[in-house]
C-alpha cells in the first residue's frame, strides 16, 4: 500500500464523516452532555485499550490542560493512567474489571464515562458501562461502524462509518477534538 493510498483512505473516511448528519448530531450531543456535566460540577472519565487508551489519555488532557484557550481546568482523566492499580487489579482479579472497579469508586451520578473501542466489543469497557448505568453516570461510546455491543450500553454513540481500525482511530481523534473545541468555546468563550 502506498502513502498516497493511505492518505486517500483517510480523506475518504473524513468525507464520510462530514456527510453523515447522524454522526455529526452524535458529536454535538456528546459536546452538549460534557458541557452540562462540567457546568454541574461533574467529571469526565475516559477509557480504552491499546491505541484507544492513548486516545483516551490524549482527550482527557485536552480538557484538563487546554485546547485552544488558556483557561481553568476542566476535570477529566483517563482511568488507565495508574499502572500500579492496573497491574494489581489485573493480577489479583481480572483485566476485564479494571475500569468497572475504578469507575464504581470514583464516578458519581452526573459524571460521564467516554469509552473508546474500535470494535465496540471491549469487555472491560462494557463492564464499566454496566456500572455507569447503575450509578447514573452517562456513557459516550466511540466505536466503528456497527457500534458492537457498546451500541446498547451507550447513552450517546459515535460510531464512525468504517471497519478499518486506523481510519476509525483517526476519526475518533477528529470527533474528540471537535467535542473539546465546542465544550471549551461554550464554557469559556470563542477561540
Amino acid at each position: 500500500m502506498t502513502i498516497d493510498a493511505r492518505l486517500d483512505a483517510h480523506i475518504k473516511m473524513m468525507e464520510l464523516f462530514a456527510g453523515d448528519e447522524g454522526l455529526k448530531s452524535a458529536v454535538k450531543a456528546a459536546a452538549d452532555a460534557i458541557e452540562a456535566c462540567f457546568r454541574a460540577g461533574g467529571k469526565v472519565f475516559f477509557c480504552g485499550n491499546g491505541g484507544s487508551a492513548a486516545d483516551a489519555q490524549h482527550l482527557a488532557a485536552e480538557f484538563s490542560g487546554k485546547f485552544y484557550i488558556d483557561r481553568e481546568v476542566l476535570p477529566a482523566e483517563a482511568l488507565h493512567c495508574n499502572t500500579s492499580y492496573l497491574t494489581a487489579v489485573s493480577n489479583d482479579y481480572s483485566y476485564d474489571i479494571i475500569y468497572s472497579r475504578l469507575i464504581s469508586g470514583v464516578g458519581r451520578k452526573g459524571d460521564i464515562l467516554v469509552g473508546i473501542s474500535t470494535s465496540g466489543n471491549s469487555g472491560n469497557i462494557l463492564k464499566a458501562f454496566e456500572v455507569c448505568r447503575q450509578k447514573e453516570i452517562k456513557t459516550i461510546g466511540l466505536t466503528g461502524a456497527t457500534g458492537g455491543k457498546m451500541k446498547e450500553w451507550s447513552d450517546i454513540l459515535i460510531n464512525v462509518p468504517s471497519t478499518d481500525t486506523p481510519r476509525i482511530q483517526e476519526a475518533h481523534i477528529t470527533a474528540g477534538h471537535i467535542i473539546c473545541e465546542l465544550v471549551e468555546a461554550a464554557i469559556f468563550g470563542g477561540k
